[in-house]
């Protein structure tokens, strides 16, 4: 009977250890159980496009507003995103968004555009190409089964390009800026299928830490913003529908050439796991 009493005790403790073990093991959404995760956005942001340089200057001293000078007008936009998920709290991120902006009007002001000047009453066409590449790593401090919080380190590839074409001639400038950024994501599940996330990156580079890097006679000064709030409907392990609204903003000031760039609106999307 003895033999038996010490049988059962093992046998229960070994049963509570096993049922304990299962308990602890971690049971991520299926919006979470991935190595890959690969998306296509579609975004339609309401533009505004300010440009200066010494030869994107208007004659009255103000930047020259693509979208109020040539009427641009919302389009959509696809956007590339791709995530590396080596780890449950480690990511590695990257996104692809090329935006491209084409209009003709007559001009109703004079405006210096690459050394040429362009009269009142000229008809020319604008375009305006912003090519944004994000490389980024995510490191999530808090991570759960019920949503993380983490933060971002990325570095934002902006590629500016504007062209102006007339009778009187065409004329082009291309401006590329690699601009650092840090940021915070969270995220919850209010449904074990369903997430909502917002996420932040952004940095703002005054001209005397530039000044430490650059040539005594080159100003360089930035300010970049990046916010996306996004819900998520995981419709299986490897499938995921999004929909979100995100906020782009880039002003710099490189010697005489600068930008106040905004584009804000919604998106949706779908994405694959594996």
């Amino acid at each position: 009977m003895r033999h038996r009493v010490v049988l059962f005790v093992v046998l229960a403790a070994a049963c509570a250890a096993r049922a304990e073990a299962q308990f602890n093991v971690a049971n991520p959404p299926p919006g979470e159980n991935y190595h890959v995760e690969l998306g296509l956005m579609w975004w339609q942001p309401t533009p505004e496009l300010g440009l200066q340089t010494d030869a994107l200057a208007a004659l009255d001293g103000r930047d020259i507003d693509f979208v109020d000078e040539f009427g641009f007008e919302e389009d959509w936009f696809r956007e590339f995103r791709a995530v590396l998920k080596p780890g449950r709290k480690h990511k590695l991120r990257f996104s692809y968004v090329p935006i491209r902006y084409d209009a003709e009007a007559v001009l109703e002001r004079e405006i210096s555009f690459g050394g040429v000047t362009y009269t009142v009453g000229l008809p020319a066409n604008a375009e305006v190409e912003w090519k944004l590449w994000r490389y980024g790593y995510e490191y999530d401090f808090v991570a759960g089964d019920r949503g993380f919080v983490g933060s971002i380190v990325e570095i934002k590839h902006n590629q500016i390009t504007a062209e102006l074409d007339s009778p009187l001639g065409s004329s082009f400038e291309e401006v590329n800026a690699l601009i650092p950024t840090l940021g915070f994501i969270a995220r919850v599940y209010p449904h074990r299928t369903v997430s909502i996330t917002g996420e932040y990156t952004g940095i703002k580079l005054p001209g005397w830490i530039t000044d430490l890097f650059t040539d005594e006679d080159e100003i360089i000064e930035a300010e970049f913003g990046d916010f996306d709030i996004y819900a998520t409907v995981s419709i299986s392990k490897y499938f995921g529908a999004q929909v979100g609204y995100r906020s782009v903003s880039a002003d710099y000031l490189i010697d005489e050439d600068s930008a106040d760039l905004n584009l804000r609106g919604p998106y949706f999307g779908a994405m694959v796991r594996f």
